[in-house]
Parts: C-alpha cells; structure tokens; sequence
C-alpha cells in the first residue's frame, strides 16, 4: 500500500487529536514553579513560558498574564524539555507472535500498529524519536508525514527507513523461513559488496531516509547463531559512509562485537548503537570521531529476562540473549566513566513502547547523576539527531516540546516514569496534572 493511501487511512481512523491546539498567532503561557529550561544547568523556580504557535517566544520570571493569553498552570511541577529517543522501532513490538506477524501483516497493519505505540511513546514525554528499522517502511513515513502535521497524537518522527545489511546478517531477517517465504521477505537493503551497498544506502535515502543504519555486526533477536562480531567488511562500510555523506545523510551502526564497533568508529560511522563489547580502544576511537554511543540499556535487561523467564525464543535468540543482555550495564558505565559523548536510545520495540524512561534509571544505575541521564535525553540526543537548533532546550526560537513531572527528578529519576504533562509544537497531548 502507497504511503498516501497509508496516511489516508491513518488519519480517518485515528480520532485522537490534541487536547489544545493552536490557532495561528495564539499565545500559551506556562507557569513552571521549577523550570529546567536547559538541562544542563540548575533549575529555575517560578518562571512563565511564553509560548506563540509552535515555538517559544521567551522566558519571564515570575508568573506573567497577558491579555488574550491562555494560562497552563504547572506552579507545582517540574518543568523541563520533551525527550528525545535516538533509537526506537515504532511499528513493531517484540512478542511471542512476533515471526508470525512478519508475514502476516501488511503495511496499513504495521502503521496501525506504529500509530498505537507513537502515542504510549509521546504520552511518556517523548517528543521527538528516530526510527532506526521499521517493519513496514511505507508505514514509518507515512507516521512519520502525520507527525509532521500534528495530525496524529505522534512523537516528531526521523527514520531510517529499513536498516542496512548483509545477506545472512542481523537485519536480514530471513533466518529460519521457508525459502519461498524468505524470497519474499527479501529487502532492497540487503547487500554484498561496496557497490551494492552504496546502491541499498542510496535506496534508502531516495525513499525518505533521515539516517542510514547499518547493522554492522551480528545481534540478539536475529535468528541465526552467528555471534556478535563484524559482518560488513571494513570497504562495505566506507562505501555505505562515503555515499550517505554525498547525500547529506549521517550512518550509525548497530554494533555489539568490538571489531564491529571498532571498525566502524573508523570508517566514519557518527555513533554506534549498543557497543556491547567496546573497549579502550573504543572509547579512544570515540572521542576521536566526536562520535556518540546510544547505549539501549534496558534492551540488553529486556532480553536477558525474557531469556530466562519465557519459552517462546527461539534457542539462538535465548543464547545470545543471556550472552549480551547482562553486560550492558557495565558496557555504560566504562562509556561514562571514560568520557564518550551519550545520546538516550532505548530500542523500544524490543521492551515495551511507553517504558522509555526506564533506560534513565538504568544509566543512573550505570553511574551517570539524574542530570547527566537527561542532559543525555535532551541536549545530547538534539545534538545526535541534528535538530540542536529546534529541541533539547528551552528558549526563544525553538520548539514548544515541553513536558512536565510531579516533582524533581533530579532528587528521583523515577519520577520521570510518570510525565503528567505532554507538549509538542505547541499543542498539549497530556495534562494530567
């Protein structure tokens, strides 16, 4: 199905719309008794955001009134910018039906499927997402054109499209099918050799891509046991780079192994998603690059409990689970400890959609401080994604993308599991508080 006819059906189905939304040239202002307008500072106590259509006008202190002006009364809470996830897959979700559905379902049903986990998603206080490999990819940009338009209660949405990979590979996704079943579940981003990987990079940007991914290395839920090192040869890599770079496109790459992550790093990769097994070398490598580390913590938790508490894995799925999973955490706290830049990615689709904010807890249990975690959330992810411009502060010129919680999360990051209010260029999603 066409992403127009997607898009059709999406926005006639769909009936629900924003709490408030914007006529041209309304003022909103927002009285924030706490205000953590940019992250990485301390907060501000009793401050009015002034708020015209979409975008922040200014900041006041106090609590101003303006004639004409609609006034959100957030004096109690705790006020800060909306959340960016670098890593997430809308369209599907992990479950024991999961393989099923791969020939099962249709676009309109992975954008139907997508439409319900973007809002779990925003309603947990996640303005913006990238969309890093969608089942469906007619239905990720057909989600990502109804986000644009506030049409949908969705995240803003940047993708990649379908990820990038070798036959055989974490993110070919034939394993374990009849071969007439794989034949059609076969994927123009499959590709062997520098030229047809510049040619499924290419594809993928003509379709829409924001960003290239590539999985560069073997991976947990793919179902082969092929381990976790390099699967792109170092020259396919550098052809998928060189070309996303002409086109005006950064590549991250999905990479446990560390010659994976390694080789990547090297050839021009900008950030690296999971880095289970990186290193010293690694962390040098990083820094080197200005290159980012999207961790996906409660991805590796998910799956190592899963492993041990259910049934339907199947047996290479569980092995590596309980290889990868447990070693995440650790895997953060050497990133951190050793100075690599980190933009929050979850991978959710793999855990739960609207459980987001628990990848927050687990990189303070990592050792990160509440503020470092949502600077992470914020400045850093805006920055990763290129929209610094637009997200990840507030202040004059951006995006009204706010979001606001009970009490301080700088005192108690669980808190942030619980957003009671939700804004997105300028119209309220949530308020529940």
């Amino acid at each position: 199905m066409k992403k127009h006819l997607l898009y059709g059906l999406l926005a006639s189905t769909m009936l629900i719309m924003p709490a408030v939304a914007q006529d041209a040239d309304d003022i909103t202002i927002i009285h924030a008794g706490t205000l953590l307008a940019n992250p990485a500072e301390a907060p501000l106590t009793e401050q009015s955001i002034i708020i015209k259509n979409n975008k922040i006008e200014g900041i006041e202190t106090g609590f101003i009134q303006r004639d004409g002006a609609k006034v959100v009364d957030l004096s109690k809470a705790f006020v800060m910018p909306g959340m960016i996830d670098s890593h997430v897959h809308l369209t599907s979700q992990l479950a024991p039906d999961a393989r099923l559905k791969r020939v099962e379902n249709s676009d309109a049903d992975w954008a139907m499927q997508g439409a319900k986990h973007g809002k779990r998603t925003l309603d947990a206080g996640f303005t913006t997402v990238q969309d890093l490999g969608a089942s469906g990819v007619d239905a990720i940009f057909a989600l990502k054109e109804a986000s644009k338009r506030n049409e949908l209660p969705l995240p803003r949405i940047r993708s990649a499209g379908y990820s990038v990979s070798v036959s055989g590979g974490h993110g070919d996704g034939r394993q374990g099918y009849n071969d007439d079943i794989a034949e059609v579940l076969h994927k123009d981003s499959i590709c062997n050799g520098a030229d047809d990987c510049r040619r499924a990079a290419r594809e993928q940007i003509r379709k829409g891509a924001d960003i290239i991914k590539i999985t560069a290395t073997g991976g947990v839920l793919s179902n082969t046991l092929a381990g976790f090192n390099q699967q792109f040869t170092s020259p396919e890599i550098e052809a998928i780079v060189d070309a996303a770079n002409s086109m005006g496109r950064k590549v991250t790459a999905h990479a446990h192994g560390l010659n994976g992550i390694n080789s990547s790093l090297a050839s021009g990769v900008k950030s690296i998603e999971h880095g289970t097994y990186l290193d010293d070398t690694s962390i040098a490598l990083f820094k080197e690059n200005d290159a980012y580390l999207v961790p996906t913590v409660m991805a590796g938790d998910f799956v190592a409990r899963t492993a041990k508490e259910s049934k339907w894995m199947t047996e290479p799925q569980r092995i590596k689970s309980l290889q990868a999973g447990p070693l995440m955490l650790d895997m953060l706290r050497k990133a951190h400890e050793g100075g690599v830049k980190i933009a929050f990615g979850t991978d959710s689709g793999v855990s739960a959609h609207g459980d987001n904010a628990t990848e927050l807890v687990l990189m303070v249990e990592a050792g990160m401080t509440p503020q470092e975690a949502l600077v992470a959330a914020t400045i850093n992810a805006a920055d990763h994604i290129d929209m610094s411009e637009e997200l990840g502060t507030i202040e004059a010129g951006k995006l009204a993308d706010i979001i606001a919680v009970e009490t301080n999360p700088l005192d108690n990051i669980e808190q942030m599991r619980d957003v009671g209010f939700v804004m997105k260029d300028g119209n309220i999603y949530k308020s529940a508080l």
